[in-house]
């Protein structure tokens, strides 16, 4: 890692996208404190912060090869702290609004109804699934229907292992932006 001390961050960007692991310890040493204290300071909760930092870290090693910062690396982590921290609230305040819901009717006999909403989440998650491309849709039900290895995948789709885990990612991106928008109306709909 020495020898990459000395190296501006748009520097470290070119040589982490040459797969250098130095450059990624490099901005790890960096930023780490940095950015864990960035998000403590909203959330007060060590594990978590530790959680989202990490996250981060390892999203940044997974894109190293198509990384296109517009905003510089400082830029570009401060930003995406502050977006896991306001999906960590997000994920909080769905969370809160479920126990709150039932705490309100512990005796209330939902299962009708919990039915229906089921079944209706179960066809919105079949229309998301079939709005995929036609490989991204295979491997995706092959993981998670037929509950498939990314070995046993590529093996059956004659790909390889990082192509199917590539279909993957992009097909449960897909599926979680989709789903985000209903739990957003779902959230709503508790409220009312």
């Amino acid at each position: 890692m020495g020898n990459y001390l000395m190296h501006t961050d748009e520097d470290l960007v070119s040589l982490l996208k040459q797969d250098q692991v130095g450059a990624f310890e490099t901005i790890y040493a960096r930023y780490w404190d940095k950015l864990f204290d960035s998000a403590y300071k909203r959330l007060q909760n060590t594990a978590i912060c530790e959680e989202i930092i990490q996250d981060l870290f390892v999203k940044l090693w997974e894109k190293r090869f198509v990384l296109n910062l517009t905003t510089g690396l400082k830029n570009y982590l401060y930003t995406a702290v502050k977006y896991k921290v306001i999906d960590h609230y997000r994920k909080e305040l769905l969370q809160n609004t479920f126990a709150s819901a039932s705490k309100h009717n512990p005796d209330m006999d939902n299962a009708t109804e919990d039915s229906i909403f089921l079944n209706d989440l179960k066809k919105h998650l079949e229309g998301i699934i079939n709005t995929l491309p036609p490989k991204c849709r295979n491997v995706y039900e092959l993981s998670r229907l037929q509950h498939k290895s990314n070995k046993e995948i590529a093996v059956i789709l004659n790909i390889s292992e990082k192509t199917v885990e590539w279909h993957l990612t992009k097909a449960l991106q897909h599926i979680r932006l989709a789903v985000g928008d209903m739990l957003v109306l779902l959230v709503f709909f508790l409220l009312k």
